[in-house]
């Protein structure tokens, strides 16, 4: 069959490689998709994930059974809507659902009526109100846009003046949108994805853990993740199953009572705290770096999975028992302002190693940046520590000037 990526990022080269996998899979097509997509996929760079117009052209020109959908801004779009009417299978929730992450409010509000483990919030849609419940609250405090923000929209504010900073900022563009102010919750993130189709989960037998801040320590301001591996092996199974019950699945079972129909990736962003685990996040898609390490350990075969999930019939996913880490090389200044075009030389030997999230290609192995993240170079061994070692050494194979980019140095050492 023939398939379709929406998506040009880390994550969307992470699916292309994942679906040429397929016994099912003829041809790949993505949109825009990147150049290290070309080894897998025709990429049709002239059309971006917003055309939803052109983009269902495409897939009745060129014959598409099934398109994924990577991310966020174009779940938001409602292109799972259009395709949807135009007799695509998509995977990935139409417009509706997919407020589940587009709207942080819409989401405290479900988890609030369904008793869904979560920090306290209020939501407010005026800087004077905002800051006056921050002086009342006290910090830490968590500050967050309602809207998408690609994984940077939140300021976790470890002092007031933080935290009334923060909404200074969220609040520079008018007062149109609301902003959710969380209670700081304490403890150990995870991120586990879960297929869901209505009250149908199949949760990934292994979660994987990333590293939000931008520097080593965890310190710096949130980006939309600097590294990510999995399994994670220090966090039991049993703090796993109560994710999936006591957050997934009622989550699931909300969307379904509020007569919605959610069909796709639910990801859900978990921190386990003394009163148990509770929910950080929901987002619509498959996390990024997340994705790139989860799928590159997942040996069942993804259209196979689809189609279970589409018809709701178990399924028991298969994973290596093998490790992998990966280091995003992020621009500069990332993520507030950072500069394009620095030149990137990445060894043909390291190219099934590295994601393409903001490269442009020259020619051979020479690249030029185009992205606040860059690139996720990734490790695979048999252990976390083996894992992490081939991952570092991948990275310092990589030529480039050391005032244009900049990684962690300390991912993955939580597991280790």
């Amino acid at each position: 069959m023939n398939v379709l990526v929406i998506g040009g990022g880390g994550r969307e080269h992470a699916l292309v490689k994942t679906l040429s996998r397929s016994k099912h899979t003829k041809n790949i097509h993505a949109v825009p998709g990147n150049s290290s997509m070309t080894k897998y996929a025709a990429v049709h760079s002239g059309i971006q994930d917003s055309d939803i117009e052109y983009i269902v052209e495409l897939t009745k020109q060129e014959n598409i059974s099934w398109a994924v959908v990577g991310p966020e801004a174009p779940l938001n779009a409602g292109v799972a809507d259009a395709l949807e009417a135009a007799g695509v299978k998509v995977f990935g929730p139409r417009k509706l659902e997919a407020q589940l992450e587009s709207s942080k409010a819409f989401a405290k509000d479900i988890m609030l009526k369904y008793g869904i483990p979560t920090a306290e919030y209020q939501a407010f849609t005026n800087l004077i109100d905002a800051s006056d419940y921050v002086k009342e609250q006290g910090a830490p405090i968590v500050i967050k846009k309602d809207g998408l923000a690609a994984g940077k929209g939140v300021a976790v504010a470890m002092t007031e003046t933080e935290a009334l900073d923060a909404l200074k900022e969220m609040f520079a563009e008018g007062e149109n949108n609301p902003v959710v102010i969380e209670e700081f919750l304490e403890g150990e993130e995870f991120s586990l994805m879960v297929l869901v189709n209505g009250e149908y989960t199949l949760p990934f037998d292994i979660v994987a853990q990333d590293h939000k801040r931008a520097f080593d320590g965890d310190t710096g301001p949130n980006t939309g993740g600097m590294g990510a591996y999995a399994p994670v092996t220090h966090i039991g199974e049993d703090v796993i199953e109560e994710a999936i019950n006591n957050i997934v699945k009622p989550m699931a079972t909300a969307m379904v009572r509020e007569g919605l129909d959610y069909f796709g990736v639910m990801y859900l962003g978990a921190i386990i705290t003394k009163d148990g685990v509770k929910t950080i996040e929901f987002n619509a898609r498959f996390g990024d770096p997340e994705a790139q390490v989860l799928l590159g350990l997942l040996e069942s075969d993804f259209i196979d999975v689809l189609e279970a999930v589409r018809k709701k019939e178990p399924y028991k996913l298969e994973f290596s028992t093998d490790s992998m880490l990966g280091v995003i090389l992020a621009s500069n200044g990332y993520p507030q302002a950072y500069e394009k075009g620095a030149s990137v030389i990445i060894p043909q030997k390291l190219e099934d190693a590295v994601f393409n999230s903001g490269l442009k290609h020259v020619q051979d192995d020479r690249y030029e940046t185009a992205g606040g993240r860059v690139m996720l170079v990734t490790g695979r061994g048999s252990t976390l520590e083996e894992a992490k070692q081939i991952a570092y050494k991948n990275t310092e194979q990589i030529e480039f000037n050391n005032e244009s980019l900049f990684y962690r140095n300390d991912i993955g050492e939580r597991g280790v």
